[in-house]
């Protein structure tokens, strides 16, 4: 198992529960897990997932965690 931090932004963040908006969260996770299977293990729906950093560099869904890695995760951003 490996140790990591997700913070989800905006209408993301109810899917860690009463946590607000980029709230660091550890969680543990398989080792060789991907950013995919965080997405699908928080039953993010794919379409709300935007952009995604690991450790402050935007990277994709295949990435593969490592022990430590603090991820963000953004929904799109709507503005007027």
């Amino acid at each position: 198992m490996l140790k990591i931090k997700v913070k989800l932004y905006a209408t993301l963040s109810s899917f860690l529960g009463d946590v607000a908006s980029g709230t660091p969260v550890e969680m543990d996770m398989p080792a060789e897990s991907t950013l995919g299977s965080l997405v699908e293990l928080l039953k993010l729906p794919l379409d709300e997932v935007k952009i995604c950093f690991v450790n402050g560099h935007i990277v994709e869904l295949e990435q593969v965690l490592k022990e430590g890695d603090e991820v963000g995760i953004f929904p799109p951003v709507g503005g007027g």
